[in-house]
């Protein structure tokens, strides 16, 4: 296994204590040097000071910052602290490897007593940083010294990452895996315990349709487009592409929504039967059945024409849902909530209480340009939001992704947070200590080559919670969420994705973390 490869630079890995024990006290007969930093991305400048480090003492340690203290950019740090510790240790001039708990390396310069404490040259611009102070004070306290290296060109870690993001999705994956024990097998195994878990959707059901149409001019007199219709396609979205994709997957669904009296409700109930999916409608007289026209012309989208109405539900229908969610025999009940009429603040409350008890409990709330808020949904155990979205809920605008999840997790008081990501994949927010170094992973989009995003979300939300509710392990449920949501994005219009096709695409990713790009079909990143 190419994990094992690793193993022989883990040993460098060391904790403070240990590191303390291995060179002893001062003075040494070995001289002993240490840096300090994010090293995010390890570039040709973070070599030039570790190798003028070396050449000042015997032993060089590199110590880097832990994944919860780093705030300097939005979805940072980009590689995890275990990664990066590896990264360190596969270089023949470092030593030993820390990776410090704390926001700053003043306790750990404290215990370990370097003899040296290495600085870059940015550092010396004329004036001392009140951080560098702090250290040059714990130095003097004990007797060290500290030593500027050169720096006649200066990289930037966030300039890279920002410009010309590195493709290192496998290697994350490799990292994650390695630190939980697990392997690629592991995650493919959940996919065979999804057959037969009875599975409840209660959400707003929507027809997404694809008018495609060529563009034959604009008016003289007016900024009109016309344009001459070439074909249309309808295909069930929301919370019935939801269904869908579960039954695909393997459950047995059960699907629960509001429905007009229309044609377009004869649609839905069609397809729905059609995939295997047991619904209970409820017709609404008053309301059509929503529906979202996407008008595209020579591969663009130039309008969407909405049909909708977006009134709360009644109390009589609400009476009925309530009904359902307590008599359906369900292992997992999901809310997959557009704020078309059956979520609300009233409603959500009383929806969440109808759920037995012992039966998992997931929400997404996809607010898109409507009113909605997650929070709303208290003590789930996975809600999958994406970033507009929490952010919306915290009225936060500001804070950089990391802690925008963990403030979002403690506010709704769920056990597992997936945070939708779009491009950049997702971060992951488990029920573990905040010192934990994999309370929050990143998780790299497995999009190949992405054609539509839209509907990516109801893929992972089918995933991922189908695996939380039968395997109970949050790092299996957030990959294969992931992997569903990036295939989902190689179609055009809402596809149901199968166990098969995410089998194929762990294979290829496998494949990659295997050496062996010529069998395999997708780039060193899986994307």
């Amino acid at each position: 296994m190419v994990l094992d490869k690793f193993e022989r630079f883990r040993r460098k890995i060391v904790t403070a204590d240990e590191l303390k024990e291995i060179i002893g006290p001062r003075p040494r007969d070995k001289k002993v040097i240490m840096c300090h930093g994010t090293f995010d991305i390890v570039h040709p400048g973070h070599i030039r000071h570790m190798v003028y480090a070396s050449e000042k003492a015997d032993i060089l340690v590199a110590s880097l910052t832990a994944d919860k203290h780093i705030k300097k950019a939005d979805v940072r740090p980009y590689v995890p602290e275990d990664l990066r510790a590896i990264n360190l240790a596969a270089l023949e001039v470092v030593d030993y490897v820390l990776v410090d708990p704390n926001a700053k390396p003043l306790e750990n310069l404290a215990k370990v007593q370097p003899d040296f404490f290495a600085k870059g040259y940015e550092y010396t611009d004329g004036h001392v940083d009140p951080r560098t102070q702090e250290e040059m004070d714990v130095l003097e306290g004990y007797g060290g010294e500290i030593i500027f290296t050169p720096g006649d060109v200066v990289y930037s870690s966030s300039y890279i990452i920002e410009n010309t993001r590195p493709d290192i999705g496998v290697e994350k994956i490799m990292s994650l895996l390695s630190a939980e024990n697990m392997t690629l097998a592991d995650i493919e195994k959940g996919l065979d315990a999804f057959k037969g878990c009875r599975v409840h959707v209660i959400g707003d059901t929507i027809v997404d349709s694809l008018t495609r149409t060529t563009l034959i001019g604009g008016g003289t007199k007016t900024p009109t487009l016309s344009v001459r219709h070439e074909s249309r396609e309808d295909y069930v979205g929301g919370a019935g592409i939801v269904a869908k994709h579960l039954k695909a997957a393997g459950a047995d669904v059960h699907f629960t929504t509001v429905l007009g009296q229309d044609k377009m409700a004869e649609f839905v109930l069609d397809d729905l039967k059609a995939a295997g999916v047991k619904c209970d409608p409820l017709i609404d007289r008053t309301r059509p059945t929503t529906n979202k026209n996407t008008i595209i012309s020579g591969g663009y989208r130039l309008l969407k024409v909405d049909t909708l109405d977006n009134r709360a539900i009644s109390g009589k229908v609400l009476d009925a849902i309530i009904s359902e969610i307590e008599t359906i025999p369900a292992d997992l009940v999901i809310f997959s909530d557009f704020r078309h009429g059956i979520f609300n603040r009233d409603t959500v409350p009383a929806l969440t209480k109808a759920i037995p008890d012992n039966v998992v409990r997931v929400a997404d709330s996809q607010v898109a340009s409507r009113w909605g808020d997650i929070t709303e949904f208290q003590g789930f155990d996975l809600l999958t939001p994406n970033e507009r979205e929490a952010r919306f809920a915290l009225a936060d605008q500001d804070s950089i992704v990391r802690p925008l999840a963990t403030e979002l997790k403690r506010r709704a008081d769920c056990r597992l947070l997936i945070l939708k990501l779009g491009s950049r994949g997702i971060l992951v927010h488990r029920d573990l200590p905040f010192e934990h170094p994999r309370a929050a992973v990143s998780i790299e989009s497995f999009a190949e080559n992405p054609v539509d995003p839209v509907g990516a979300g109801d893929a992972l939300l089918a995933y991922a919670s189908l695996a939380l509710a039968t395997t109970g392990n949050d790092i299996v449920s957030s990959i294969l969420g992931c992997v569903a949501a990036g295939l989902e994005c190689e179609y055009d219009g809402n596809m149901p994705i199968t166990p098969d096709a995410v089998r194929a695409r762990l294979k290829r990713v496998q494949q990659v973390i295997d050496y062996k790009p010529d069998e395999a079909t997708i780039s060193s990143g899986a994307r």
